[in-house]
């Protein structure tokens, strides 16, 4: 195992949680394939570097933000499995999506769209921050029942 290897590659962790994938990146013109996999292997041994911490950090940072959708895809960029996905996102993520779609919503706009231009732009928005049409369309159609 090559030191100045592992030692870059604990300087990235520290300053971060890094996905394996990201980390094989990075590290790629520093050393062969072989070297960065043995230390990549030896780092997830110590449990200094684990694909689900990272996916569960990553999920708490952007839960707030963004929608499901988003972060699913941003995890999938970032080369974390399907099944690690699945365990760092919470299994009511439907109910979940509605509330933070709400709070994002009301942060951005606070106001029920006066007209279809201004549905399609509020709706465009929430698409953009990852939320599905069936959150946005409850969403925006459920402003009306806000009060009740």
């Amino acid at each position: 195992m090559s030191e100045p290897l592992k030692a870059r590659a604990l300087r990235l962790l520290s300053q971060r949680d890094h996905s394996r994938a990201e980390l094989t990146r990075k590290l790629a013109t520093h050393g062969s394939d072989e070297d960065i996999a043995a230390v990549l292997d030896r780092l997830a041994e110590v449990d200094l570097q684990s694909d689900l911490r990272f996916a569960e950090s990553y999920v708490r940072s952007r839960q707030s933000r963004f929608g499901s959708r988003r972060i699913v895809q941003d995890l999938k960029q970032r080369g974390v499995s399907d099944e690690i996905i699945a365990a760092a996102l919470d299994e009511g993520r439907d109910s979940d999506d509605i509330t933070r779609a709400r709070d994002v919503w009301a942060k951005k706009f606070g106001a029920a769209p006066a007209d279809a231009r201004e549905w399609a732009r509020q709706a465009r928005f929430l698409q953009g921050r990852g939320f599905g049409a069936d959150v946005i369309h409850r969403i925006l159609k459920d402003r009306d029942d806000e009060s009740a």
